[in-house]
């Protein structure tokens, strides 16, 4: 996948911009953090099913799973709020082995 490093307030434009050329496109924004938290509520990714991104909800930790989730939100038309904390068991996996807690909401652009 290759990562855009457009500025946050971007990428709502980028990801219509990308809609435009034809691209499937999904949105992802961080909607509640707790503890210890890499990107503050309203951060934003967008992720096409071809595997561009732009943005971040997570400084890298979480991103690839939210990078699936995208995917599938775009496969199935249907919006999916993510949970990653502490008390999950992925969550060494993801990055937030430090106490954080993050919920993404994510959304295919239609």
């Amino acid at each position: 996948m290759s990562h855009d490093t457009t500025q946050p307030e971007d990428i709502l434009g980028l990801a219509a911009a990308w809609k435009a050329q034809g691209e499937q496109v999904a949105i992802a924004t961080v909607v509640e953090t707790w503890g210890s938290s890499p990107r503050p509520a309203g951060s934003r990714l967008a992720v096409t099913a071809s595997g561009r991104l732009a943005g971040s909800v997570s400084g890298g930790c979480i991103e690839g799973a939210v990078a699936d989730a995208a995917k599938q939100a775009m496969a199935t038309g249907t919006p999916q709020l993510l949970d990653f904390g502490v008390s999950d068991e992925r969550a060494w996996e993801v990055g937030l082995s430090c106490g954080g807690r993050v919920k993404v909401f994510v959304e295919p652009l239609t």
